[in-house]
């Protein structure tokens, strides 16, 4: 059964979980876990379907061929090098898979899709024992599997193909052919969604450009932060949702061929990479991509004002305007901290850490009593510490956490404060001169 989680309203919750409320300051094992985990839906030519799969940085160097299809250099995957550009790891879907296995007389392609017609089948008499055969897995150029074999049935499916009982004959090389890619639909998208509910991640991308798709994605951000409480922030291109968990690029790619929207690979990354204590403010662009970025300074500040994620070029340089995400609409208990997306990475490192402590080391395990409750609060401030150690907040005290009995036997009632750290973002300078 999944644990309960969210934000509250009353002390009313039924089922057992942590429910951590953030708001503004009124106006006038307890370790910091890892970030670096991205998650997107893909379309690929090649590639696991129906599963979530996870890919590290160094796969994605190493393996790009076996997973994706294509060299991590090809043209291809110049997204996915953006990504991993800020990300470590990739929980990875396939959109598009269901398709047609590409297939030959003597093979069909591990996977679905339009690369496995890349795939090439060559089989040459042994040098050495006549009566046996080399059978060679060549995809596109690249020679990925040799074995040597008397008949089929020995033959042993590798990383692109899987062999067929058939009789082997000598051929310079034999293609696979019919391969096909599945088709892209709403369906594709809500599998991806149902299927990645339960892992953990810090940030997801979403590369798409119809307002429908975008809202699917905008709903199930806002229902795990605020019905789940599980931390992460979407990003996503042009929507102007007003919450603090999505984040909405503005810039377009100018390239020809691939999707408007192909900035969300590079934001995904940098934004998941980006550790709690910094701001991806004024970061250089270092992706692949041409970005459009021909704005007035009038178009920036309305963009800022608008919750628009943008980029811009100085002297010569693409940069990240402002580090902030489509929220604009304030109020007492949400102000305008709540736009920047470092303070978001704050509070998520803390709604996420302070859930997986309660869930696994005290829920159902430690007695709620004075002694209890006071080992709670000792692994809350140890949290608040590291952050301030940090430098991601400031001015904390052991007195700004208080631990306390809540209406009902089980229940614990914790108020903390904190306050934000924010990186520089303007200079007033008066210079007097004598």
């Amino acid at each position: 059964m999944a644990l309960g989680g969210g934000t509250f309203t009353a002390q009313n919750k039924e089922l057992p979980g942590a429910y951590i409320n953030f708001v503004s300051a009124a106006s006038a094992s307890a370790t910091l876990s890892d970030r670096g985990v991205a998650t997107m839906p893909l379309e690929l030519d090649w590639g696991i379907e129906g599963e979530v799969f996870e890919v590290t940085n160094e796969d994605f160097q190493k393996k790009s061929l076996e997973l994706f299809g294509y060299s991590f250099d090809n043209p291809k995957m110049l997204g996915l090098s953006d990504l991993f550009m800020g990300a470590k790891t990739l929980y990875a879907y396939r959109l598009n898979g269901g398709g047609v296995k590409a297939s030959n007389t003597y093979a069909e392609a591990k996977y679905c899709g339009v690369r496995g017609n890349d795939l090439r089948i060559v089989i040459q008499a042994n040098s050495d024992e006549s009566e046996k055969f080399d059978v060679t897995t060549y995809f596109g150029t690249v020679k990925v599997d040799t074995q040597t074999v008397a008949k089929a049935t020995e033959l042993v499916a590798n990383d692109y193909v899987t062999f067929k009982d058939t009789e082997l004959s000598v051929i310079a090389g034999t293609p696979l052919s019919g391969g096909t890619n599945g088709t892209i639909d709403g369906t594709a998208h809500q599998a991806y969604l149902d299927k990645i509910e339960s892992y953990t991640y810090n940030t997801m991308g979403a590369v798409v450009t119809d307002d429908t798709t975008k809202k699917l994605y905008v709903a199930f951000n806002k229902r795990l932060r605020d019905e789940l409480g599980i931390k992460f922030q979407l990003v996503v291109y042009n929507l102007a949702a007003d919450y603090m968990g999505v984040i909405s690029i503005k810039n377009k790619v100018a390239d020809v061929g691939v999707s408007e929207a192909s900035l969300v690979y590079w934001v995904t990354g940098a934004e998941s990479g980006c550790a709690v204590n910094k701001s991806c403010q004024n970061k250089k662009y270092d992706g692949g991509f041409t970005v459009n970025t021909d704005y007035t300074q009038n178009e920036l500040k309305a963009a800022i004002k608008a919750g628009e994620f943008t980029f811009h070029k100085v002297n010569g340089v693409v940069r990240v305007l402002e580090d902030i995400n489509t929220m604009v609409t304030t109020s007492d208990s949400c102000g305008d901290v709540f736009k920047d997306n470092q303070t978001i990475r704050v509070i998520d490192q803390l709604g996420n850490d302070d859930a997986v402590l309660f869930n696994t080391k005290y829920l159902g395990i430690v007695p709620n009593n004075t002694s209890g409750r006071t080992s709670l609060w000792s692994d809350l401030v140890k949290i608040r510490t590291q952050l301030q150690e940090l430098g991601a907040i400031e001015g904390f005290t052991d007195s700004d956490v208080l631990v306390a009995q809540g209406e009902s036997k089980k229940a614990v009632v914790v108020t903390s404060a904190i306050t934000v750290v924010n990186a520089m973002s303007k200079l007033y300078m008066t210079v007097t001169v004598a």
